[in-house]
């Protein structure tokens, strides 16, 4: 894992100087509650110890130069001007850091450029929260060197900005707001409807997994399928479509009670098995933090095996590769697993023994192998801090 001394060196040996700062934001991984950010629902996401470095020096000649460790190619340095910022006209990963400089300078911010240079362990393209990462960095290195006084749940806010407009993805607020507001040894029950810490309803829930003798082995399958972000897109507007049609304002309006009802109400199956899963899994995250607040760790696994069941036969987001591991993560002792992330490949999630975790793994990787498919990677993971100032 690359420190804070060697991303400041990195820095130093692209722009030959060194930065000011140098800060980090995690990755993240959902316990539960998976496409309800959308719809104004609950969710509860841990920060990764994985995360995104940057190392960063402030400009005053209005050029945003970036850099990455983990270009493929081993390109150099990107350099844009920021007056010359708009939606959409900063292809790939690059896009993602300007669009939160877009972002601030669009709210009113008289920010100027930087010499930006990242370093980053967060799997790329597992559902694990890259971009994020990337954007929530930027956002908090700025608010610092700029002395802006946003708040963490603030800048997520604007990182998600950055990415609806100037990015072009339509994606809710759970990635950003982990990766900005998590803390050490704690999940973040969110509900979108009231994200301000201060409004009591968003706030840390204890999550001591070694405390309980029991770790979160994370399995990323290495499978990306190309249609995700079209389908992703898909399922937003028919949830947008059925709560329409249901005189709601968001699907998060329906109470659990009233679901069959509802799901009578509307004219097309597709859009009752969203309904369902939305509905269902707003209710799991409730159920899940309850169990939580009690102390109750290991009697969450099996609402993580129906929050899958529901991505897949309701949703329709999973896999062949991310139902098979997590079906033979279950099999072999796993007390629940789920896919995390937005869906068609990436990760999953088991919750096991810390004795099993290895043989947990090890059933996964001999399934795949079976299948002719690459060996997945496997690691696992404590709940970590959200952004931080590593240097000075």
């Amino acid at each position: 894992m690359t420190d804070q001394h060697a991303v400041a060196k990195g820095f130093e040996s692209v722009y030959g100087t060194a930065p000011q700062v140098v800060w980090q934001a995690p990755g993240r991984v959902n316990v539960i509650g998976e496409h309800t950010d959308y719809n104004d629902g609950f969710m509860l996401p841990i920060a990764l110890p994985h995360a995104t470095r940057l190392a960063v020096a402030l400009r005053e000649d209005g050029v945003l130069r970036l850099h990455s460790a983990q270009s493929p190619d081993g390109s150099g340095v990107t350099e844009l001007v920021l007056a010359e910022l708009v939606p959409g006209s900063v292809p790939g990963w690059a896009g993602y850091p300007a669009g939160v400089v877009w972002a601030l300078r669009e709210a009113g911010h008289d920010v100027p450029g930087a010499d930006l240079y990242f370093d980053s362990d967060v799997p790329v393209g597992a559902g694990l929260s890259s971009s994020a990462a990337l954007e929530c960095a930027v956002a908090a290195a700025y608010n610092d060197l700029c002395g802006l006084g946003m708040t963490p749940t603030q800048l997520a806010l604007l990182s998600q900005h950055a990415e609806n407009e100037f990015v072009g993805v339509p994606c809710g607020i759970l990635d950003q707001l982990a990766s900005s507001c998590c803390a050490e040894g704690m999940a973040l029950f969110v509900d979108v409807r009231s994200i301000d810490p201060a409004e009591g309803r968003t706030r840390q829930v204890p999550l001591d997994l070694a405390g309980a003798g029991l770790v979160l082995l994370v399995i990323d399958t290495l499978v990306k399928h190309a249609h995700a972000d079209g389908a992703y897109a898909e399922r937003r507007r028919g949830c947008e479509k059925a709560a329409a049609l249901l005189g709601l304002p968001a699907l998060r309006d329906l109470p659990y009670a009233d679901l069959d009802t509802a799901l009578e109400r509307l004219p097309e199956a597709g859009l009752r098995a969203l309904v369902r899963h939305i509905v269902t899994e707003d209710a799991r995250v409730e159920r899940v933090t309850a169990l939580l607040d009690a102390g109750e760790l290991r009697a969450i696994g099996p609402l993580l095996t129906e929050g899958h069941a529901s991505m897949r036969d309701d949703y329709r987001i999973s896999c062949a590769e991310t139902d098979l591991a997590v079906d033979t993560a279950v099999a072999a002792g796993a007390l629940g697993a789920r896919m995390t992330g937005g869906g068609f490949g990436g990760s999953i999630i088991a919750l096991v023994e810390k004795d099993d975790a290895d043989g947990v793994a090890a059933a996964v990787r001999e399934a795949f192998a079976a299948q002719g498919w690459a060996e997945p990677r496997d690691f696992t993971v404590v709940p970590s801090a959200g952004a931080r100032r590593l240097l000075p």
